[in-house]
């Protein structure tokens, strides 16, 4: 006998005696998401009417080489964390905590447009405006999160949720620490291409000086240059090289989709991604920065600046001795401004040898390659491993077949 969809969703659900306060209080709906030991359901506050969001841990469960004991002790730093931080706009909401000797239950509130990540991969780069939007809250976020004397030590687009406005939402204080005085910290911990370089020379050397909340400042470097041209800064399909370009800082702008970008975002990303921690660009210096501050005005057409000078001073010229002359440049006028109108309109001519060798060269085919490779391999891009999603980037073919392509092309 085959079991239904909801059957098998309440199949999941622990005993409901474990946590008779929760079930009181709350009806659990269909699972939103799901984690090594723990899952997430949408859930309905019975005198309300309100939705939420409810994560049930399961902290008996086998995790990596944690111990329940341990995943207990650690559930209940990450709930201490998240009620200091609590009443910030941009930082997930904790509502409710029910504890069961087998299961812990965090309701926070529903974040119905999900996470970064994912909205990333449907849109595939954010414009320079959505970006600042985004990132303007993401560190607000972190600059409260550090005057709590927290370290988040995880920022990355998994972890941060868009609420029904497309507000950012903080989330997942699980490797989140809190520091005393001028404290360092040691341990390895994090997602592999949002790790600072101080992180990894922890486990590296044995003198290593610590790192601090300068990782989160990094990290918001990495998530703001994917943010814009839809890839990390230092991916690597070896993990080891990917490793060796974060020590190193070594990163650059010199993809196609840098060319339509202005030197605002590209400073501040390179002062977010110094190797130094001490030389990096702080929470508050970053809000100051002109990407926040300045609003960028139009450029002045040069054709426009060139043409219309002259048209006048002929039009001045010609008035008082030929009408006809007159209205002729009156029609040469209109034309001019409608077509520099147009022009921003106008498609860039594209020779079919030119799109053969570097389709990537204009911004609308560019964005075109970019939306299909998204919809077909999308679901390829897998969470916890954001580090895939930068090779639907890699434009450049293989040497060999590159040349076999050209060959059939000549024939």
């Amino acid at each position: 006998m085959t079991m239904t969809k909801k059957e098998e969703d309440d199949d999941l659900l622990p005993d409901k005696d474990a946590a008779k306060g929760f079930y009181a209080k709350y009806e659990p709906k269909e699972i939103l998401g799901r984690g090594i030991s723990s899952t997430v359901r949408r859930c309905i506050e019975k005198e309300t009417g309100r939705e939420f969001a409810a994560k049930i841990i399961d902290v008996g469960a086998e995790s990596g080489d944690a111990s329940p004991s341990q995943m207990l002790e650690a559930t209940r730093q990450e709930i201490a964390i998240l009620r200091q931080v609590m009443g910030h706009p941009y930082i997930i909401e904790l509502q409710d905590v029910f504890e069961s000797d087998a299961f812990i239950f965090l309701v926070f509130e529903l974040c119905r447009n999900g996470e970064l990540f994912d909205y990333l991969t449907s849109v595939v780069t954010l414009s320079e405006k959505k970006t600042r939007y985004i990132m303007r809250q993401i560190f607000e976020g972190v600059d409260y999160i550090h005057s709590n004397s927290i370290v988040h030590r995880d920022l990355k687009p998994e972890n941060i949720l868009l609420d029904d406005n497309f507000n950012v939402k903080i989330t997942d204080f699980g490797f989140a620490k809190v520091l005393d005085n001028n404290d360092k910290l040691f341990d390895l911990c994090g997602t592999p291409g949002y790790l600072a370089p101080e992180t990894l020379k922890c486990s590296m050397w044995e003198k290593s000086p610590g790192y601090s909340k300068e990782v989160d400042i990094w990290a918001c470097g990495v998530i703001m240059f994917t943010l814009l041209v839809g890839c990390p800064p230092f991916w690597h399909r070896k993990q080891m090289v990917m490793l060796r370009n974060i020590m190193e800082g070594k990163y650059s702008f010199t993809s196609p989709e840098w060319a339509d970008i202005s030197e605002d975002p590209k400073d501040l990303i390179r002062k977010c991604l110094v190797v130094e921690p001490e030389k990096r660009i702080t929470v508050k210096e970053a809000l100051a920065h002109p990407f926040f501050t300045t609003t960028r005005k139009p450029k002045q057409n040069k054709l426009k600046m060139y043409i219309f000078p002259r048209l006048k001073l002929q039009l001045r010229r010609q008035s008082q001795f030929n009408a006809r002359k007159k209205f002729q440049y009156a029609i040469l006028c209109v034309r001019a401004m409608v077509r520099i109108k147009r022009l921003r309109y106008t498609i860039e001519p594209l020779r079919m040898e030119d799109s053969l060798k570097d389709p990537y060269r204009v911004k609308i085919l560019r964005k075109v390659i970019d939306g299909c490779a998204f919809r077909v391999y999308g679901h390829w891009v897998k969470k916890g491993e954001g580090q895939n999603r930068a090779a639907l980037f890699e434009n450049t073919p293989r040497t060999e077949l590159h040349t076999l392509y050209l060959a059939n092309l000549s024939r």
